[in-house]
């Protein structure tokens, strides 16, 4: 475990505004299950720690990537809500449908190939075997096609063995309320849908969760919110922050006016300037395009980053700031409710989605509000 004197930064992690934030998706969507996505180590927070507080706030539906994490999560959960359904979004490969059934995860069925396989293995064991359909309405990622559908519906047989539990598809731009291929995803799932043995649904992620009560169906499948990520980038974010993230001040350095600094000299000071270096660069998941253009803070004063992020390092000019709060073996607020996720990753030119699963693995981490509940 890595200790606080020995880490390079700090990274908190608020398991009470991740059960505020799951309990506002939950209200968003009255009449539907909430599930969670806890793919990807749970969006980089902690699988084991989100979903054994989940499960205390109730949460029983749970969705993964890959088996593996299936396998991780079943148990965590087998100690805490036994009844609890884990959905692999990637669905089966041949040879793992012993593994599958060994944990009791359910495959996401998303091509007529995985259907023929998961319907074979129900012959073979001579039950029925629990399984959801995907329809690609859109994304053209997985799924199964309007074609495939229509070889479906001629041929009921394929699907025999197989106790489809739910039918779900993707939104693309969810995120944007206005745009027009919410609508014709939403129309074309019930389409297709239609043609297919009846079945509970599920359309809406997180940011479909506040296209209103039409996407969202049986099931919702929040999982960015959670974790505090704003839904509708272009509005106020109602999610709860959940990340802080602190730095550690290693070393002051003085300079003059017309020195540079870091990699490719591509800050040049206008001024004599006092340089903070901080243990945290991109070898930590602190985004290497925050260079001259992300800042953070010590107390209430904003300080920019100057020069390249490294591997290991990242310069900030804290000329601005009293001597005494800024000293070696100090902090400096990389993110907190001030300068959020979403904040950092505009400044980084990418998305929340990939500051949170790059979160690094030296940062000491610290959990705050009970794990279970």
């Amino acid at each position: 475990m890595v200790t606080a004197t020995h880490a390079g930064a700090i990274l908190t992690i608020d398991l009470d505004a991740v059960a505020a934030n799951y309990a506002l998706l939950s209200k968003k969507s009255p009449g539907a299950v909430c599930a969670a996505v806890v793919k990807a180590d749970a969006y980089g927070v902690g699988l084991e720690p989100v979903a054994r507080r989940l499960a205390h706030e109730g949460c029983r539906q749970f969705f993964v990537a890959q088996l593996a994490e299936a396998v991780t999560l079943r148990e965590v959960l087998d100690n805490i809500a036994h009844d609890s359904a884990i959905h692999v979004l990637n669905g089966p490969d041949p040879g793992t449908e012993e593994d599958f059934e060994n944990c009791r995860a359910i495959p996401i069925l998303n091509s007529l190939a995985q259907i023929a396989l998961w319907s074979s293995h129900a012959k073979k064991r001579a039950l029925s075997q629990t399984a959801v359909l995907h329809i690609d309405t859109g994304m053209a990622r997985l799924g199964l096609t309007s074609s495939d559908i229509d070889e479906l519906a001629a041929d009921p047989d394929r699907l025999s063995g197989l106790n489809i539990r739910l039918v779900m598809s993707h939104l693309a731009c969810a995120e944007e309320r206005s745009n027009p291929l919410n609508e014709r995803q939403r129309i074309l799932f019930d389409d297709l849908r239609a043609r297919l043995p009846a079945a509970p649904a599920s359309l809406a992620n997180s940011s479909g969760i506040f296209l209103g009560t039409g996407f969202h169906y049986d099931m919702v499948r929040p999982g960015a919110s959670i974790y505090g990520i704003s839904p509708l980038p272009d509005e106020s974010n109602p999610m709860r922050q959940v990340i802080n993230l602190k730095g550690k001040i290693i070393q002051i350095r003085v300079i003059d006016t017309d020195m540079t600094v870091g990699y490719g000299a591509t800050h040049r000071a206008t001024r004599p300037s006092r340089i903070a270096t901080v243990a945290v660069g991109y070898g930590d998941g602190y985004p290497r395009h925050l260079g001259n253009r992300g800042h953070g803070y010590i107390g209430g004063a904003l300080v920019p980053i100057v020069g390249r992020v490294s591997m290991d390092l990242t310069t900030f000019d804290i000329s601005d700031v009293p001597e005494s709060a800024a000293q070696p073996g100090m902090m400096i607020d990389l993110l907190n409710e001030r300068h959020t996720v979403d904040d950092l990753a505009r400044e980084a030119d990418t998305i929340g989605y990939e500051i949170l699963t790059n979160l690094g693995k030296r940062y000491q981490r610290r959990y705050i509000g009970a794990v279970d509940g």
